[in-house]
């Protein structure tokens, strides 16, 4: 069984100034090769510390990732200290110095910096990990019972190694593939799915199924190892059917990035277009919908109508019921659901108006009610939601996931509002 620890080596991640995303990435593709990760760690530009880290890891772990400290400066050094570590010796590739040079000379244009030759030095006899986005190259070699791999600290360099180098790496390691299968779920908690499921859970092993919370939704994942991609296929199919049959509405989809991409696909699919009208979300919709590459085909526009005078002005929601009801309400909400649809001429128009805190607003509505409004060609609809005192971003994304699946639902042919609490 391989088990992995990585170390990320930079002050600047004990610091707080950048966040460790690079441990995350890796962990994520380890998952999907079936290396277990146990261990996370993180040391300074400090060689004393990074090789004590390296003495604990190397002791508990049979494959050891670092990130970081491959560049030309002075406090890179994690090559030295692995080596030393490891009782290698650092010797210096003229190839490897040769590629830098050209590199210099017919992308950048400058005289190459001296102190660069010391990418050029690499472990003896190691497998070299070229870098396509950047210029420190990364490694890997095998010594007393542990792979160890060196991958650049830069997220965009960490990553394309890890894909072009690392990953073909560590899979010729084992004879078995691992899949999973994530299913994705809003409407539920994972305190419900835990009571539904937890008999199941605790009994299976091969394949697993296992909980995981998301921001504002869950995620259960399936998780099958064997001989072959066919076989672990085989397994995963039937867990997946009897999680969908416990769970019903409340599952958007089944290996989907988000809510967003569900909608995006099934608004495809039926060659109809959204548009958003927000307030307490402030654009989170309409920024969520405009991440997805291709959305214009189905996205029409959102309309930020944080003032009462927008909404009236802008979306054409009648005074006389801004006056009568205030901003926050269903006549409110499914009036600016049909504003942005009279504005944008999309079929469809979610619109979101609320108190996200932190405190109720002038007419003593209380901190997370929200009102959602849906037009359709079928006619307007509106949800109410009320999320008690969470934090402001918490009622945020709730009320924007809530609006999506909205048009999730409303798109499938589900009733809006699911009948499971969440």
């Amino acid at each position: 069984m391989l088990s992995a620890e990585i170390l990320a080596v930079g002050t600047e991640l004990l610091l707080g100034s950048i966040a460790n995303t690079n441990a995350q990435m890796i962990s994520q593709s380890l998952s999907g090769l079936g290396v277990n990760v146990f261990w996370h760690t993180v040391v300074g530009d400090n060689p004393g510390r990074l090789e004590e880290a390296l003495d604990i890891a190397r002791k508990r772990a049979n494959v050891l990732i670092t990130v970081g400290g491959l560049g030309p400066t002075y406090d890179d050094l994690t090559k030295e200290v692995v080596c030393r570590a490891f009782g290698r010796r650092l010797t210096f590739r003229g190839d490897i110095a040769e590629e830098l040079r050209g590199l210099y000379e017919t992308v950048f244009r400058v005289p190459m910096p001296e102190n660069n030759l010391r990418q050029a030095e690499l472990p003896e006899g190691c497998t070299v990990f070229d870098n396509p986005v950047g210029t420190a190259p990364g490694c890997a070699f095998y010594e007393d019972g542990v792979h160890v791999l060196m991958l650049p600290g830069p997220p965009e360099e960490c990553e394309a190694m890890l894909h072009r180098h690392a990953e073909p790496y560590l899979r010729s390691l084992s004879d078995e593939v691992l899949l999973s299968r994530d299913i994705l779920c809003f409407g539920i908690g994972e305190s419900a799915v835990d009571q539904l499921l937890r008999d199941k859970m605790s009994q299976m092993k091969n394949p697993s199924l296992a909980t995981y919370a998301k921001p504002a939704e869950m995620c259960l994942r399936v998780t099958a190892k064997a001989k072959t991609c066919d076989e672990a296929e085989a397994m995963l199919a039937p867990v997946v059917d009897e999680v969908k049959k416990a769970l019903g509405d409340v599952i958007y989809g089944v290996d989907v990035s988000s809510l967003e991409e569900a909608c995006k696909k099934l608004l495809q699919e039926q060659k109809l277009s959204l548009a958003t009208a927000e307030s307490c979300t402030g654009g989170l919709l309409a920024q969520r919908m405009t991440e997805l590459p291709g959305v214009s085909a189905v996205y029409r526009g959102g309309v930020v109508a944080y003032w009462t005078s927008v909404k009236a002005d802008v979306l054409g929601v009648p005074w006389a019921l801004l006056d009568e009801f205030g901003a926050v309400s269903e006549p409110v909400a499914r009036a600016m659901a049909e504003g942005v649809c009279a504005v944008t001429g999309a079929e469809l128009g979610i619109s979101v108006t609320g108190v996200a805190g932190p405190d109720a607003d002038e007419r003593g509505n209380p901190v997370g009610l929200v009102y959602l409004g849906l037009c359709t060609p079928k006619g307007t609809f509106c949800r109410k939601l009320t999320l008690g005192r969470r934090k402001r971003e918490r009622i945020r994304a709730l009320a924007a996931n809530t609006g999506l699946d909205m048009v999730r639902r409303f798109l499938t042919g589900l009733p809006l509002e699911p009948t499971r609490e969440k």
